[in-house]
């Protein structure tokens, strides 16, 4: 049975339009539609509830040597407020899944906020559990936990409204942890999911409709619009950020997936490391696809050059911002050059495409 979030009431009585998502009820968009609320990121404002992801507290004096272990990217150098985009990987390499840590506390008892995807958040914390040795705590906080994030230009603007230059963090992938908006207190990240400038918050579930209509309201002369999971798929797309289950998996590298900024094989050592060793050159790599014929590519559909199978599609749209149908796609390294012409097989029809640098959009 799917859970609800704290704002379910609030979306369903504000025509938003529910759908089963990671275990969860969410809006897939409301009244106006999933173009107009992407577009509305891209030149205004959109608050979106992603109170759905995973939060995990990891503490005690071994926490930074456990994660060090457990992350692929190096938390060491971290300082208290900064931000860090990570992977887990398996034995063989694969990814268990990608995630932000946080670093909330320096001193030797560390403590560190980990945010996971939805769909993956009790199979993450098994995996977690499974590797911690020493002095080290781990606690699932998140149902003790809403999130919701401002995305867009005029984010910032919207977000001082309501908070003091004290509780809004000025580097991107820094928080405040204990910030206040409209006088809730809650975490403020200058992160997201959209390609654009944003915050995401976390406040206790009583605090999420007051903190949500605050920020509505701060924000209605901007233009702030409620947006929906329809339109974080396209605005995230369109960035060529990547999603557990389609652009990696358990059977996806991290180099595959063209991550390699976030695998720091200069470590000592980390679960996947030895697995990974000589593989930093893939055979087949994420890459970009516009699609030139009439058509819209999904995820799972074969690419073709003269007649050969030489990748596969695992995400794709028509985009809003760009209006074109675009894609990602795993393909063999040696078809990937800018403006190469492939084909893919849209519901039993070769389409045109051409191959493009990643990402799409970029402000």
């Amino acid at each position: 049975m799917e859970k609800k979030t704290p704002l379910y009431a609030w979306h369903e009585a504000h025509g938003g339009k529910i759908v089963p998502f990671a275990g969860y009820l969410l809006p897939v968009q409301y009244e106006q539609g999933v173009i107009a609320e992407h577009e509305a990121v891209r030149n205004r404002c959109g608050i979106f509830d992603v109170s759905h992801m995973g939060e995990f507290i990891i503490t005690g004096q071994d926490a930074l040597k456990n994660l060090q272990h457990i992350l692929t990217n190096n938390i060491s150098y971290m300082p208290v407020g900064r931000v860090r985009y990570t992977l887990m990987c398996n034995d063989t390499g694969g990814v268990v899944d990608d995630l932000v840590v946080c670093n909330m506390n320096g001193n030797a008892a560390g403590r560190y906020l980990l945010v996971v995807n939805a769909a993956n958040r009790e199979k993450d914390a098994v995996w977690i559990r499974s590797h911690l040795e020493g002095s080290v705590q781990f606690e699932d906080v998140s149902d003790s936990m809403a999130q919701i994030a401002l995305q867009g230009p005029l984010s910032e603007r919207i977000l001082a409204r309501l908070a003091d230059p004290s509780s809004i963090p000025s580097l991107y992938y820094t928080l405040i942890e204990n910030g206040k908006v409209g006088g809730i207190p809650c975490i403020v990240s200058r992160t997201g999911y959209t390609g654009e400038q944003g915050f995401e918050l976390y406040c206790a579930p009583d605090d999420a409709v007051p903190l949500w209509e605050k920020l509505l309201n701060a924000g209605k002369d901007d233009g702030l619009t409620p947006c929906g999971l329809g339109s974080r798929d396209t605005l995230r797309l369109e960035a060529a950020m990547p999603l557990y289950g389609h652009e990696m998996s358990d059977d996806i590298t991290p180099f595959e997936a063209g991550l390699s900024f976030a695998i720091k094989m200069e470590k000592p050592d980390f679960i996947g490391k030895q697995s990974l060793i000589g593989r930093e050159t893939p055979a087949r790599i994420r890459t970009g696809l516009r699609v030139i014929g009439r058509g819209i590519s999904r995820g799972g559909e074969d690419v073709f050059v003269d007649g050969v199978v030489i990748g596969k599609t695992t995400s794709g749209s028509f985009s809003p911002h760009l209006k074109e149908a675009i894609a990602m796609a795993l393909v063999q390294r040696e078809y990937t050059a800018d403006g190469r012409k492939v084909e893919i097989d849209i519901r039993g029809r070769r389409i045109e495409a051409v191959v493009t640098v990643l990402p799409f959009y970029k402000r």
